[in-house]
């Protein structure tokens, strides 16, 4: 964790538009206990923020800043604050978790016996980047999300090094491509056409489904093998994908996972 708050001093993050006053979050939910992670690009900041751009505080907040912590930089960090720090992430979705957003991704990994939420603690969620940004990710500029990339890749292979994680479920086809150029990921890909979302003007969206392994993460050998199942459509943003399509992929994730 010391290593995830003294990146924020790489001007490279700064320029890239991170949330430099507020926590790295390595985990959402319990890394050390989860067989399972979902995995999606950064942390959004409404993990931070509400809706007109001020710092979730009280009961709305959902981790901690250098305002909750009462210091003014990280530099100031002793070993209380970030235990508070990883407590937070730990303790994710028994709090005040971000459900607009993790409920879907939840129900698409329910039909392993596997969830983020109380009493499994079997799953958690971890992103590319461990780092929150004002803007969305499809806002930063290609050199943005490269550097983001790249100045933390080894981060995501070194929390997976040290878990009991042995499936990744990637959510889009954003997440599959930068894993791509991190790692040693190699996928078979198969057109679902169940998945396929359809459009009024005829321009249906077909659906794919990548499954695949990797054993190396931004330099990181892992020792191990880790089983990765996709699918290009992004479940929160995609317009249009309809129940059906999120019951298709969860049956998917659940014969996959069973299967191995």
């Amino acid at each position: 964790m010391y290593d995830l708050l003294d990146r924020l001093k790489d001007p490279m993050l700064c320029d890239a538009d991170v949330i430099t006053w507020g926590s790295p979050v390595p985990s959402f939910g319990n890394l050390e206990t989860s067989k399972l992670a979902t995995l999606g690009l950064n942390p959004s900041n409404k993990e931070f923020v509400d809706n007109y751009g001020n710092e979730l505080d009280g009961d709305f907040r959902r981790f901690h800043t250098l305002s909750s912590l009462g210091i003014s930089e990280w530099s100031e960090i002793e070993n209380v604050h970030l235990n508070s720090i990883l407590d937070s992430c730990t303790n994710y979705f028994n709090r005040n978790p971000y459900d607009g957003w993790f409920k879907r991704l939840d129900y698409l990994i329910s039909g392993t016996s596997m969830s983020y939420y109380f009493p499994s603690s079997q799953a958690c969620h971890l992103d590319l980047v461990p780092y929150a940004t004002a803007s969305k990710w499809t806002d930063l500029t290609s050199e943005q999300k490269t550097n983001l990339l790249h100045r933390t890749g080894d981060l995501l292979g070194i929390l997976l090094k040290n878990s009991q994680v042995n499936f990744l479920i990637l959510n889009g086809r954003t997440v599959i491509e930068h894993l791509r150029k991190i790692s040693n990921a190699e996928f078979q890909i198969t057109l679902m056409p169940e998945w396929t979302l359809p459009r009024k003007n005829g321009n249906d969206v077909e659906g794919f489904a990548y499954s695949g392994e990797l054993s190396n993460i931004g330099g990181i050998e892992l020792s191990r093998t880790i089983k990765l199942l996709g699918f290009n459509h992004n479940i929160q943003s995609s317009y249009g994908v309809t129940t059906k399509v999120q019951t298709s992929i969860r049956n998917w994730i659940s014969e996959n996972v069973e299967m191995t």
